[in-house]
């Protein structure tokens, strides 16, 4: 099983999938296609799972519960971004070729810390421990994405503005 250190991820419109390289531009990368409904699935249950094991959420009356939940994310988001660089189209590209398809994907609260597993159609695996504010910046990466291929607007519906469909595509790394 190969140690997850670094994400980047990108939308690829023709094959209407998230690309996901583990390591990227490193001798144990790894490459793996996230489906729209494995990324949905993520997208629905991850953020009650962290609000549930919020230390401030958990001390806070109900009312004010999603308030801190958002303060967190965003503070996540400020810690975490001297972390974030910009990954090369080559190295997605030639990456892509060799993906596999992501089977499932679990994540494991480990008190304090997350444990990601991701497990490919192949037998490919990856996996790593997270701090909360890593995990909420891999959340929001993959977001972003799903954004991007319009996957979070309902049918019928316009698609749900992002600030990263208004950039280009930019595969970014954590």
């Amino acid at each position: 099983m190969r140690t997850l250190r670094a994400i980047a991820v990108a939308y690829e419109s023709i094959q209407d999938r998230i690309l996901a390289v583990v390591n990227p531009s490193s001798l144990d990368s790894w490459s793996f296609w996230l489906t729209r409904r494995l990324v949905i699935m993520l997208l629905e249950r991850l953020p009650a799972v962290l609000e549930a094991t919020s230390a401030m959420a958990k001390q806070a009356p109900a009312e004010y519960r999603s308030d801190l939940v958002a303060f967190e994310q965003e503070a996540a988001m400020a810690t975490t971004a001297s972390a974030m660089s910009q990954t090369a189209l080559t190295v997605m590209k030639n990456n892509a070729a060799a993906a596999e398809l992501a089977i499932s994907l679990a994540i494991a609260d480990q008190r304090g810390t997350f444990r990601l597993e991701l497990h490919g159609e192949r037998g490919g695996q990856a996996a790593g421990i997270f701090g909360r504010a890593e995990l909420q910046r891999i959340l929001q990466m993959i977001r972003d994405e799903a954004a991007r291929a319009h996957w979070l607007s309902a049918p019928g519906q316009p698609p749900i503005s992002s600030d990263a469909e208004t950039t280009a595509a930019k595969p970014m790394r954590h």
